[in-house]
Formats: structure tokens, sequence, C-alpha cells
């Protein structure tokens, strides 16, 4: 394996081959292309540039794989789905100091959130093959009908590099608990983990050929995936630029997707609000991952009776913050995923000044090596502005102030968005209001960002259509049949 920087340890599963039908291979073109650590700039290593040759390959043989699984019992197709559980659950050290190094996330919040998400979501969907039911209608006459399920067959998956490890495995163990086969493109940034996770499965025992990785520096292995008449169902999560473009291709070739998209969610601080969990949340809910994250509060919406001290306890957590090596237990705040993307934060940090956005803390580089971005509050952010609307994807908070629960309302609602929201407050009422009046498929009251595989997560308008968790998300892994039966 080609590296240039040996200042961290090379983690067990890491590999700079893609892994189709149980095999590691190279594009056939023999191209590659660089993965950086965002820490530094170094090079990690190297991986194939696939293109429609490989993604061919790669479908062929999740065809062929998935008719020999559709078959087997449920309760085999679960004993081995707990089986790879297990073994990531064995393996998470590498799995999440693979995240580490690939993404720049520090490593205590790769152990702490990457890796209890992904042995979440490894474990509920395990259980999830005996639990795809069937129904049975009534009807007029001498007819009894049956609605069976059926697995789509092939699913392409496509991640995203802000929870590489997370996204590509719960898109694979659910499109595996419903009986398909998967072929997953990573985003190019963040490539590894998903490279690593194929290959525990492997190990585990799941027959090759159904979970298989391709890798590329560009979109020709996304394009080709999407438009491929052999995949049934396209599960895409990244921005809604690519996403419009995805879900476009799909539509083209009568597939169906599920778009999991971006987000410019509102948190909301009633006066009446526990101003220290508020505080709380609103610093995990824009400053971890960096800000990369789709449900990130990056809209904070304060009564004016709290504002300042809202402001105040966001402003010193936030000033407090360690910033440094992802491999440093004590790091809180990593890199961005890379210069580019730093380079756009900072070009945001400048719009949100030109705006006349009073900057109240952050908005300078660190001195340090890699793609760092300190955490930035705004205040005093008109509504309109660019950095209030527009998903910036980083650590960048915009403090507007409210008056009363209509003014909050109108604001959070005034958006594009439509992923995550927050309501701080003591009254039920209101609360009850607020989740009701909300435009946003996802509400948490008193809290922030929680997620579980059982409950469905998806968003409104630009954030996108489907749900993924739950027999929601399971629903779009497979596909209904009619069947009748004349009774007599």
């Amino acid at each position: 394996m080609t590296r240039v920087t040996d200042t961290v340890p090379t983690p067990a599963l890491l590999v700079d081959k893609m892994v189709v039908g149980g095999e590691l291979l190279d594009a056939r073109s023999g191209e590659t292309f660089a993965v950086h650590n965002p820490a530094d700039g170094s090079v990690i290593t190297r991986l194939p540039a696939a293109g429609a040759a490989e993604v061919d390959h790669a479908v062929g043989v999740a065809r062929e794989a998935q008719r020999a699984w559709a078959r087997r019992s449920v309760a085999t197709r679960a004993g081995l789905l707990r089986r790879w559980a297990d073994l990531c659950e064995e393996r998470v050290a590498d799995l999440t100091k693979i995240e580490s190094l690939d993404v720049g996330k520090p490593i205590a919040t790769a152990r702490a959130v990457d890796g209890s998400m992904l042995m979440e979501n490894m474990r509920y969907y395990a259980g999830m093959p005996d639990k795809l039911e069937g129904r049975t209608i009534p009807v007029s006459g001498r007819f009894v009908t049956m609605v069976l399920r059926e697995p789509i067959g092939v699913v392409a998956g496509i991640t995203p590099w802000n929870f590489a490890l997370v996204g590509a495995a719960g898109k694979a163990v659910s499109a595996l608990a419903a009986g398909n086969a998967i072929v997953i493109k990573p985003s190019p940034l963040a490539s590894l983990s998903a490279l690593a996770l194929a290959q525990v499965a492997l190990e585990a025992g799941i027959p090759p050929g159904l979970v298989n990785v391709v890798t590329d520096a560009a979109s020709a292995a996304g394009e080709a995936l999407v438009r491929h008449p052999g995949v049934g169902h396209v599960s895409f999560t990244g921005s809604d630029a690519v996403g419009r473009k995805v879900a476009a291709a799909a539509g083209g070739e009568l597939k169906t997707c599920t778009m999991e998209l971006g987000g410019k969610s509102p948190l909301v601080v009633f006066d009446d609000a526990d101003i220290a969990d508020a505080a709380k949340a609103a610093f995990l809910g824009i400053f971890l991952n960096a800000g990369e994250m789709c449900t990130a509060s990056s809209r904070l919406l304060v009564h004016r009776a709290v504002h300042d001290e809202l402001l105040d306890a966001v402003v010193a957590t936030a000033g407090g913050l360690r910033i440094g090596d992802p491999a440093d237990e004590s790091t809180v705040l990593g890199p961005v995923i890379s210069a580019a993307h730093r380079d756009r934060i900072e070009g945001y940090v400048q719009v949100g000044r030109d705006e006349g956005g009073d900057l109240v803390t952050g908005g300078a580089r660190p001195d340090l090596p890699g793609f760092y971005v300190t955490p930035t509050v705004f205040d005093n952010v008109e509504p309109t502005a660019r950095i209030a609307r527009e998903e910036i994807f980083g650590p960048v908070l915009s403090v507007m102030s409210f008056a009363d629960e209509d003014e909050a309302l109108r604001i959070a609602n005034d958006a594009t968005y439509g992923l995550g929201s927050g309501v701080f407050t003591a009254r039920i009422d209101r609360a009850l209001r607020f989740a009701d009046r909300i435009e946003a498929g996802n509400v948490w009251i008193n809290a922030y960002n929680l997620l579980h595989p059982a409950v469905p997560f998806g968003g409104y308008k630009n954030s996108g259509f489907g749900r993924e968790g739950g027999f929601s998300g399971m629903s779009h892994f497979t596909r209904e049949k009619s069947v009748w039966f004349a009774a007599g």
C-alpha cells in the first residue's frame, strides 16, 4: 500500500482495492486517485478510479448473489447478519480508527458516536428479516387477496463523507435484511470505511457479491450505477444539488429512490427553557463533527428575554473547545474534510461579515496543519441573510432573536430545507403546537439530534424524500405483489 506519511500507524482493515464479488480489485484502466488525511493533508493511500466497466461487473455479481440470498430462509439470513454485527463489534476499534483517519473525526467522537451508531444499526437490522410481513385484503365475491413483500434485487447505495462508516453500514445491512444485494459507491473523500465494512462482511460469512464497494474520484461510477438497468433502487445521502441530479437520472430509468439531503435546521429556545440544557444542545448541534452534519442546528432562534444568557453560554463553550489532531484523545474539534471545503466555509464567514452579522467568536484559521476551521458564531443575523438560509456544513452558527411563538415559527419555517428542528420550552402545549406546525421531518423537544434505527428519519422540501430507519425505511427496499386466489 502506498503511504506518504508514517506518523499514524496503519489501521487493520485498511485496503487500497475495491471489494467486488468477494475479491479485492483494481480498476481495469489502472487509474487511481489519492485519499488525503484532513488533519495534515498527507496522502493516506490511493484507490482505484472505477468507471462503467467496473460498475457493470459489480452489478452483475450482485444480481447473481442476490438470487441465491433471496432463496435462503429468513432465519439463515438473520443469523449471518447477526454474525456480521458481532464481528463489527469485535473490530469496532479498527473501523473507528479508519473513520477518524479518513474523515478527520476526533477518535473519541468516532468511538462514542460513530461506533455506537454503527452497532445500533447492525443489531437492529440483523433482527429485521423475519419481521417483514405481507397482508391479506378482504374483497367481495369468492376471492382471497394476498399482498406479498419481495426484495427489489440490487440496491445502489451512494454514501456521504461526514458519517461514512455509519452511512455505508445502514444502507448495506438494511438492504440485505430485505433480501437484496448492494453496490456501494462511497464519496471519494471518504471511501476507506466502506471498504473495511465490506471486508468484515466477508469475514463474517456474508456470501460474496452481496456487499460490493466501487470507488471513484469523480462521478463516473456513480452515474453508471444509478443508470444501470440491473439496479432496482437508489439510496442516496448527500447534498441537495447532487441529489437532484441523482433523482433525475433514477427517474429517467423509472427506478425508485430515497433522497436524504441537506438541512438548515432551526433550534428554538423560549424564555421558559432550561438554558443550561439548551446551551449544551446548541453547542453539540453545530460544533459536533465540525458542523459537518445534515441535521446541524445552524440557526439558533432565541427569545429576546434569554438571548444574552444563552449566547454567552454557547460562546464560552465554543471558545474552550480543544482543536487539533484527531488521534489525540482530548481533541473535541477536528479538521473539516478537505481544503476546498475549508475554503468554502471561510467564504461563508466573509459573507456573514459583509451581510452585517455580528461576529462574536471565531472566523480565523487556526495555526495548524490540515483543514481546520475555528468554531464561529454570528449574532443579530437577519433571517434573509445567506448564512441563515444556505447550508454551510461547517462549525458556523447564526443566532437570531424573536419576540413570540408566531415569529419563531415564521423564521423557523422560512427555509428551503426541512430536515431537523428543535424547541426548548417548559410548556407542553407550546411544544406540541410547534411539533404540529414546523415544516421538518424530525422534531426534537427539549433535546436535539437524537437518532435510532427504529425511528424513521428524513426530510421535507429540499431535504429530500423517503425515509431511512424502521419499517418505513425498510419499505423502500422491497416491493409489493398482489396475488388473487379464486376461493371457489
